[in-house]
């Protein structure tokens, strides 16, 4: 139970009239209003009174601008060259005008809202670096529209998709790569794709753009009808999983209410609005769709130019002044067309990828149904606005009748028949190009299903629609428990959704293991190791050893079978993908399959039995820890500084362990990426119940980015001890 009493919040003179702003117990804000517009204004003000940094550090990202605002240095360099190649700070002016009268008179109160906050703030680690704020725009919540749904999400189908070309170009078979990619139905002109130039190469790149941001990658969310439940009436829950080890918190709670609508839940400082939560009638969660909305055509350019449909055509040149504040400015050109913008210089001859993400030009219509959202008050009509939205998102709604829904979002393009997107179309056909965007209605989607429940885990769902959008998606062993813990209890309530949040039993785990221990069992029975595994329950519990010993084995199994030199791969390169990338990380179940699969040709010279057997014997030499929190632990670093400060100032904690695995409810992934720790876990829980207007969260942190504030962490330990508060 916290400690702190609510108070309120002291607003200017500008601020609406007969406008209320407080901080609860917890020092969630609650904003209180006599209409959505003011009530906007006064989200926007608590969104910048407690997230300034978080607010105007995303703005800099986005716009490329981190060497002429922060810091100069290379690393950063290549992140606005990254950005600014990505575009999404121009071509917003078209956006403005597709936005609802009243979605843009909303929007701007927000703004003026966010405005007011940050000229009351007063200390800041961005103005101790030197930092002058500019007025917050409507441009601006465009750009984090376009960059939340962007980050790392359709990013990573991008990296799997140049990953599968680097491997054609490291000689590896087709039928090896049939086997971990979705292409058998595919066209693969191996000699097209070993001449392509590529740029921006996954093994050896250092300084992934993402380094500042956090990434954001899987989530469960679920709900249940009243015909499973204590109450009679539905239920929800939603854990993101995102990299959880950087503070402030990704999302930022707060409590809306003006005249009879009230809304609770999380949104995204610089968005109006609530991502995940509810109103009196309605309740709503997200989770990432892994929609492949990233193409790339291979250009064959000559001369500066590229070819199209038998004639050599112009690029448009777009040029970029990146502002140093230490060197010279730095230019960089950038060649477009309309497959988006090409990755190479079009002037020295030879074969390059352009590459288009299906939201770059979006954003208007999300703000819409941001705004829309505040008095939907049922499930039908919540699901045809969410599908509106323009990134790929998997909703799930419940509402006070009863009615349970899911909806994909997502510009999921229309493209010739026979290629899905995974592999580049040739450029120079104009009948290769995109034909428009598929109707949110043929996007997966389901109400009221007979199981009368329904559960997203970044899952394959493409049989719930009339098309094809995930080529790639995340393993399913999450959605499959979780799905068996809801069958197990014929009534559900706030418990026992709350236990599924903290679940932490892997099926992964438990697939390998009936493999591997019948192998073990002669001639190696009284093998410590073993002993361990096969007395283990695949949960993977702080105290657990056969975690620590299966996730040894697991990731031997790995280096053996796809890091060999005899599949094209050195060890110097296996060790990097294993390691140091997210490829392995994201995609795991389509290295899962082959593993699993005992005539797979990825057992080339060494049987699948084999494997398992040298995979457990090289870890007998391992130094390996006493369990699983002293395996699984990382600090949690300030999202601006990192951990450059000693720890004693508060801005990063001490070591803290980590429940759960890849593939657990309760999902708790370290790894390297980008040369840093980062992680995948729940950045908060929530459950709701539709009988009871209370909205139970936990939350990875807490309020305030301000590292001096008693708000910055405030939750993180019971969120450790998965605890939860109540939002009433």
């Amino acid at each position: 139970m916290s400690i702190f009493k609510s108070r309120k919040i002291k607003v200017p003179t500008s601020a609406p009239t007969e406008l209320v702003i407080s901080r609860n117990e917890h020092g969630v804000m609650s904003v209180n209003a006599p209409s959505l517009g003011s009530l906007l204004w006064g989200s926007g003000y608590a969104h910048a009174y407690d997230r300034y940094t978080q607010l105007l550090l995303m703005r800099i990202i986005g716009q490329g601008r981190l060497c002429e605002l922060l810091e100069d240095t290379q690393v950063n360099l290549e992140i606005d060259t990254f950005f600014r190649k990505a575009n999404w700070h121009n071509n917003i002016n078209n956006e403005i005008d597709k936005l609802d009268p009243h979605t843009e008179s909303m929007c701007q109160h927000y703004c003026d809202g966010v405005n007011a906050g940050i000229k009351q703030k007063n200390w800041s680690m961005l103005k101790a670096l030197g930092y002058k704020h500019e007025p917050w725009t409507i441009e601006d919540s465009i750009l984090i529209s376009r960059m939340t749904g962007y980050l790392t999400l359709a990013q990573s189908q991008t990296e799997i998709e140049h990953f599968f070309i680097e491997c054609i170009q490291a000689g590896i078979e087709t039928d090896l790569l049939k086997e971990l990619f979705p292409v058998s139905d595919q066209d693969i002109d191996r000699d097209l794709l070993s001449k392509i130039t590529l740029e921006d190469s996954i093994i050896p790149s250092q300084a992934l753009w993402n380094s500042v941001l956090p990434r954001m990658m899987a989530s469960n969310n679920w709900v249940i009808g009243g015909d499973k439940t204590h109450s009679g009436k539905a239920m929800l829950a939603n854990d993101p999983h995102l990299e959880v080890n950087r503070l402030p918190n990704v999302w930022c709670e707060q409590i809306l209410e003006y005249g009879e609508y009230r809304v609770k839940g999380l949104g995204m400082p610089g968005l109006p609005g609530v991502v995940i939560g509810r109103s009196n009638d309605l309740a709503w969660g997200v989770t990432y769709a892994f929609m492949d909305s990233v193409d790339s055509w291979v250009e064959d350019c000559k001369g500066g130019q590229y070819l199209r449909d038998g004639i050599r055509c112009d690029f448009e040149v777009r040029r970029e002044v990146i502002k140093r504040k230490q060197s010279a400015d730095h230019q960089v050109t950038f060649y477009d067309n309309q497959h988006g913008v090409l990755s190479g210089d079009p002037c020295v001859d030879g074969y390059y990828l352009s590459t288009k993400w299906s939201g770059a030009q979006s954003g208007a219509a999300s703000l819409n149904t941001a705004i829309k959202m505040f008095t939907v008050d049922d499930t039908q009509t919540a699901l045809a606005i969410l599908g509106q939205v323009e990134s790929a998102w998997n909703w799930v709604v419940c509402d006070n009748n009863g009615d349970i829904g899911y909806q994909m979002s997502g510009l999921m393009p229309l493209r010739i028949s026979g290629w899905n997107g995974f592999t580049p179309q040739l450029g120079w056909h104009s009948e290769n190009d995109w034909q428009g965007f598929v109707e949110p209605k043929d996007l997966p989607r389901i109400y009221n299903p007979e199981s009368n429940y329904i559960v997203t885990a970044n899952q394959d769902l493409n049989h719930l629609g009339n098309c094809s959008p995930i080529n790639m998606p995340m393993g399913d062993y999450r959605a499959q428990r979780i799905a068996d813990l809801i069958e197990e209890e014929s009534q559900h309530d706030v418990s026992s959704n709350q236990k599924i949040q903290l679940d932490v039993y892997s099926k992964q785990a438990c697939q390998f293991l009936d493999i591997l221990l019948p192998l073990l069992r002669i001639p190696h029975c009284n093998h410590t190791l073993f002993i361990i595994l096969e007395n283990w329950d695949c949960c993977y519990d702080l105290k657990s050893k056969g975690a620590v010993v299966f996730e040894a084995f697991y990731s031997e199994l790995r280096h053996i079978v796809f890091a060999n030199k005899n599949h094209g791969f050195s060890d110097k390169v296996g060790n990097y993908l294993t390691q140091e990338t997210g490829i392995f990380i994201d995609f795991y179940q389509q290295f899962d399959q082959v593993l699993l699969n005992n005539d797979s040709a990825w057992y080339q010279g060494a049987s699948q039995a084999e494997c398992f057997v040298k995979a457990f014997l090289s870890i007998e030499q391992q130094c390996l820890k006493p369990n699983w929190g002293e395996e699984n632990k990382l600090s949690f670093v300030n999202i601006l500084i990192g951990d450059k400060l000693p720890q004693w100032l508060g801005a990063t904690t001490p070591p803290i362990s980590l429940r759960g695995g890849r593939a657990t409810p309760s999902q708790g992934q370290i790894y390297r990426s980008a040369n840093r720790q980062t992680s995948f876990a729940p950045t908060i829980r929530v459950v709701t119940q539709m009988n009871d207007f209370v909205l139970h969260t936990s939350v990875a942190g807490g309020p305030s980015d301000n590292f001096l504030s008693p708000w910055y962490r405030s939750e993180l330990k019971d969120w450790q001890n998965g605890q939860y508060k109540k939002l009433i």
